[in-house]
């Protein structure tokens, strides 16, 4: 795995899902993402737990494939696995990655805004909808709730922020010194903070679980917190 060095040199740029992202973003996301790894397995685990033969899984934003590639060593009996990602470099990684190990992944180049979702059974978003202008994060919302079966779970995975401002910055501040022990420094924290700025919006708990409900979303569980970062799980 390549090591995350992206932000080693001063930026030019907003951040972007390009070539030089897609080389790292492994490493990336296990050392810039709290407990990513156990996560993913929490997240896996739950599919699992309803497998089936023929079951569709749909991963938005699905990068190098590692979530999908990971489901696929597990699964028991055949589903249907296809990621959506809006970054051919990244598609490119994840079709080397599912050759090399013979997965049967579909991947498709999509924007997952105007992408027709139908008969879904499992939509996962890990860290994907954060990156979505927020007038139209609730539309989307919408979409998935219509794309779902009525048995239909979506499972998401956000970045949030807190209402109280004192334990926002506090958060802030520990999650930084998380990422300082992973072996990034302080200048390379500030290049990332400043690429993502007005790209990655995160929203409060409260707001992800509005917007869960404005789509029609009944039954919306947290599984999963560390600090900021929490997982949702929504069901019609």
């Amino acid at each position: 795995m390549a090591e995350d060095k992206v932000f080693t040199e001063k930026i030019t740029k907003k951040f972007e899902f390009d070539e030089a992202v897609a080389s790292v973003f492994d490493d990336m996301l296990s050392r810039s993402v709290p407990f990513y790894d156990e996560v993913r397995k929490l997240v896996i685990s739950l599919i699992l737990a309803e497998q089936k033969e023929g079951r569709k899984v749909l991963d938005l934003g699905s990068s190098t494939a590692k979530f999908l590639l990971d489901l696929h060593s597990k699964m028991q009996v055949p589903m249907k696995l296809k990621g959506l990602d809006n970054s051919q470099a990244m598609l490119d990684r994840a079709e080397q990655k599912c050759q090399a190990f013979g997965a049967d992944v579909a991947l498709e180049l999509a924007d997952m805004l105007t992408y027709e979702y139908a008969n879904e059974d499992v939509i996962v978003a890990n860290y994907t909808l954060q990156f979505i202008r927020p007038m139209q994060r609730l539309e989307l919302m919408k979409k998935l709730f219509d794309g779902l079966n009525d048995e239909g779970m979506f499972i998401f995975s956000e970045k949030v922020v807190f209402e109280d401002k004192v334990l926002d910055k506090q958060m802030i501040d520990i999650y930084y010194d998380y990422k300082k022990e992973q072996g990034y420094s302080e200048y390379e924290i500030a290049q990332k903070r400043e690429a993502l700025e007005n790209v990655l919006i995160p929203f409060t708990i409260k707001e992800n679980i509005q917007m869960c409900k404005d789509a029609g979303f009944t039954k919306i569980e947290t599984v999963f917190q560390w600090a900021n970062f929490v997982t949702f799980v929504v069901k019609k």
